[in-house]
Parts: structure tokens; C-alpha cells; sequence
């Protein structure tokens, strides 16, 4: 695999629950995980169950798509619970889904919170995600690719931290612009 295979990483910015309704999101385009390319950026609600839609959207329009090999995510959801159907992710763009997850999620307790939120059908949406497998210090689901492609794009776009070059500057400049300040914890 190329050394700066084109990726796009997502996070979303930090956001009160309690009196806001969107939250930004943002994608970093980078070659490998040292050059930044790029910068794309969208709106999803809190909570909602517009982020896989407005995710496929923002990637399908961007300039640099045709380049794109691979979408790196931190975490399955978005602005809360609006959570990502990978799957469907990756057949709307025709692109290998990457999910990155610093903790194994700890199922039973999300489970419990959607549950008690009436929102069981994103359940099923997490159960689509597949397994989650341990790369290193962190761990992944993913769809459209293979295992072994995973740790090579891993190990290729993880340049600073544990987590994706990509996912982390997705999150700096989201936290700097909702916040007028990055914070840590990507």
C-alpha cells in the first residue's frame, strides 16, 4: 500500500445537548498521515439519524473524492447517539469504512442509555457496524476491506498519537472552531 494513500477523517465538534440541536462536522483529507489536503465540513443533529446521509453527502461532493481509499471515523456516532450505518456509508460511497475507538464500547450500557432514550432501532444500526477487533492500544469495526488492509492504513495515517493523523486534526480544528480553542481527546 502506497505510504500516502488519501483518507478522510471525521469527528465532530464538541456541542451542549442541552440547548443545542446541530453540531459541526468535519473531515480532514490527508495523504497518508502527513499531509493535510483538505478540509470539508457539514451539519448534523444531535441525536438525529441524518448523520449518515449527511456524511455520504459531504465525502460524495468533495473535490478530492475520486482519490479517496478510505473513510476513518472516531467513533460510530456523531453529535451523541445519531449514530453512522457503516454499511450503508460504504455503499454510498463506494469507500472502505474505518471506525476508530480508543475504549472497547462497552455494549450493555449503550444498549441500556438508547433503550431508556425510546431509541432501540440504533441498535441494530451498532450490530451492523460487525465485530470489534483490537489493533494495538485501540479498536476498530469496519466494512468494505479486510483486517489486514486496516492495520496497513493504520499504521500508515497513525504518524503522532495512537489515533489516525486524520481523525486527531478532524478534531483540533472542530474543537478550535465551535470553542474558539482546540482541546485534547481525539
Amino acid at each position: 500500500m502506497k505510504k500516502e494513500i488519501r483518507v478522510i477523517g471525521i469527528d465532530d465538534a464538541p456541542f451542549d445537548k442541552f440547548s443545542e440541536k446541530k453540531v459541526l462536522v468535519v473531515g480532514t483529507i490527508y495523504r497518508g498521515g502527513n499531509y493535510m489536503d483538505g478540509l470539508v465540513s457539514t451539519v448534523c443533529t444531535i441525536d438525529g439519524t441524518d448523520a449518515t446521509a449527511k456524511l455520504a453527502a459531504m465525502i460524495n461532493r468533495c473535490k478530492f473524492r475520486p482519490q479517496l481509499q478510505a473513510i476513518l471515523l472516531d467513533g460510530i456516532a456523531v453529535g451523541g447517539f445519531n449514530v453512522i450505518d457503516i454499511q450503508a456509508l460504504n455503499k454510498k460511497t463506494r469507500l472502505p469504512v474505518i471506525v476508530v475507538i480508543r475504549n472497547h464500547p462497552d455494549f450493555y450500557r449503550i444498549f441500556r442509555a438508547l433503550t431508556k432514550l425510546r431509541m432501540q432501532a440504533k441498535i441494530k444500526t451498532i450490530g451492523k457496524a460487525g465485530s470489534v477487533h483490537k489493533i494495538g492500544k485501540i479498536h476498530v469495526q469496519f466494512c468494505g476491506t479486510t483486517l489486514g488492509k486496516v492495520k496497513e492504513i493504520l499504521e500508515i495515517t497513525c504518524t503522532h498519537s495512537l489515533i489516525p493523523e486524520p481523525i486527531r486534526v478532524a478534531h483540533i480544528i472542530a474543537s478550535g472552531i465551535k470553542d474558539g480553542e482546540s482541546r485534547g481527546g481525539a
